[in-house]
């Protein structure tokens, strides 16, 4: 069986294929590797899935409707898993435009897709960031997400939104999935692990947002995969029983479509400061602090109930930061050769 997955060249999605691939199951890979970040990270995964047997790769936009539309008849995937987006909280806030095409019209093209070829099941990702304002701790589901404070979670807000149209009109299963402060090997430049790692390494200074008081559910690479393929392999379902005349009382789900939400994370938040602690003692080398005040659009905690997932799939994120900020290190030591 045959699963498109959007974002290869990027940090989760070239993970996810990965693992697919490892699986014996066929992928086709699409993403149109741009400058966001160093492309040349980006093409070093592309490079790596082209070796593994099954992988096919389409360098497309998928804000291309009609490009993205070959790609759907060629191969007409059983599953899609959609990863890509322009990520990004801060950078949101300095170029808007990039997120309308990628995340609304490239997300529209992916639902279209999925839609005009037989696809069983969409999976894509969301992000903890839909729960903007809301300070009740852990999120859960069950929460409000109606007071978004970036761009980049409005999108996402709006991707579930969407999502849950073409289920209920289409009959298209959809999965969201809310990511929580992914870290691992191979990852993006941009995130906080990757720029500390660096700066350190180099003697510079590293920037701490808020001074340093944040906290964050950091969840490792390993564990939103397996997430991520658990929750595709069950399609969303409806719920038979369901009295549609009563509102449902999990708005992650759907009584009327085949529509569901999850949260993926650690389930575990952790200080800004003592993951910066944790790297140091991995890299055996003290960080000098750059005190900053809190980024626009930005929040202050993260903290991921995922009993949901857990009930749903059987699962539940485990891998603790000591383990994952040395396998980060480890790789970026041997990638960059430092």
């Amino acid at each position: 069986m045959t699963t498109l997955v959007t974002g290869t060249a990027g940090f989760i999605g070239y993970h996810t294929a990965e693992r697919l691939l490892a699986r014996g199951e066929p992928v086709v890979g699409v993403d149109v590797v741009n400058a966001y970040y160093d492309p040349s990270l980006k093409e070093a995964r592309l490079q790596r899935l082209a070796a593994k047997a099954g992988f096919s790769e389409a360098r497309i936009d998928i804000a291309d409707a009609a490009a993205l539309t070959a790609i759907f008849a060629a191969h007409r995937p059983k599953r899609v898993i959609h990863l890509a987006a322009q990520a990004g909280v801060r950078y949101s806030v300095e170029n808007p435009g990039a997120y309308i095409d990628s995340n609304l019209v490239g997300f529209a093209n992916i639902l279209e897709g999925c839609r005009h070829h037989g696809v069983e099941h969409l999976t894509y990702a969301s992000t903890s960031s839909v729960y903007g304002a809301n300070q009740d701790m852990p999120f859960s589901e069950r929460h409000g997400v109606g007071h978004p404070l970036s761009l980049y979670a409005a999108t996402k807000r709006a991707n579930e939104l969407m999502a849950h149209t073409y289920a209920h009109l289409y009959a298209l299963p959809c999965t969201g999935l809310r990511f929580f402060t992914v870290y691992g090997p191979w990852g993006r430049p941009d995130m906080a692990l990757f720029k500390f790692t660096k700066a350190i390494l180099q003697g510079q200074p590293i920037e701490v947002y808020n001074h340093g008081q944040m906290q964050r559910d950091f969840t490792y690479i390993d564990d939103i995969v397996e997430g991520v393929i658990r929750a595709s392999d069950q399609a969303a379902e409806v719920e038979a029983a369901w009295d549609a005349s009563v509102p449902h009382p999990d708005p992650s789900r759907s009584g009327v479509a085949p529509y569901r939400i999850f949260n993926i994370g650690r389930g575990a938040p952790v200080q800004l400061m003592a993951y910066i602690e944790t790297l140091e003692a991995k890299l055996g080398k003290q960080a000098t602090y750059h005190m900053l005040p809190m980024q626009q659009g930005d929040v202050s905690a993260t903290f991921a109930d995922t009993s949901a997932l857990d009930a749903a799939v059987g699962y539940r994120p485990s891998t603790p930061i000591e383990v994952g900020v040395g396998r980060f290190v480890d790789w970026y030591r041997a990638y960059y050769a430092v």
